[in-house]
């Protein structure tokens, strides 16, 4: 019987269970996500994140301990060199399982589990601290904006009336500074025949005395 046991043993013996979850924890350390079934990747969480919290304290005593449970020198390299800074602002839950689906072959639960500190997708870094407000208060400020973009465009369109109305003025005062031109008329032409005439009048009154004269 088996009762109160909860410990899965995935189908396989003790050497083999081992061996494949320190082979799973090194490829996790080294590839930072890896794709596995739903039973594995719980079992490689209860696994590797006590190793990761060993790696925040870099000693000597805390290598060997991780490569007794690892058994691979590049793997304790890359652990306590990449991922202890990583993970040293961090209290736990240093791993992720994202579920995708079942495969194909045995309709296995399949998923994908990763570190969580890696992700750049879900990281927090970039996001800001929130602040506490009410709606009330955003709504103010919200129609406070709105109210000074409203002023802002009235004064510019005042402006641009009052730039007209200049424009405006300053050209009817140029147009009353020129002088006006007389319009010429058809009467003008008579009175130049009626002054030749009248030359042509005196020039003949001028000879008539000068015969009487002589």
């Amino acid at each position: 019987m088996r009762h109160g046991k909860k410990f899965n043993h995935l189908g396989r013996k003790t050497a083999h269970r081992k061996a494949m979850l320190s082979n799973m924890a090194c490829s996790l350390i080294e590839h930072k996500r890896i794709t596995t079934t739903v039973a594995k990747a719980k079992a490689l969480r209860k696994y590797v994140e006590p190793l990761i919290n060993r790696s925040k304290d870099d000693s000597t005593h805390s290598r060997r301990i991780c490569f007794r449970y690892l058994g691979n020198k590049h793997a304790v390299t890359e652990l306590f060199r990449d991922v202890a800074p990583k993970v040293s602002e961090r209290d736990g839950g240093y791993t992720r399982i994202i579920k995708t689906g079942y495969r194909l072959g045995d309709a296995a639960e399949m998923c994908i589990i990763e570190l969580v500190d890696f992700n750049e997708l879900y990281s927090n870094d970039n996001k800001k601290g929130r602040t506490r407000r009410s709606r009330r208060g955003g709504a103010k400020k919200k129609t406070t904006e709105t109210n000074d973009d409203a002023t802002v465009q009235a004064e510019k369109t005042d402006d641009e009336v009052v730039e007209k109305a200049s424009s405006e003025d300053s050209s009817q005062e140029e147009a009353s500074e020129k002088p006006t031109e007389e319009p010429t008329s058809q009467n003008d032409e008579p009175k130049a025949e009626d002054s030749s005439s009248e030359k042509g009048s005196d020039d003949a009154s001028a000879e008539g005395d000068d015969d009487k004269e002589k």
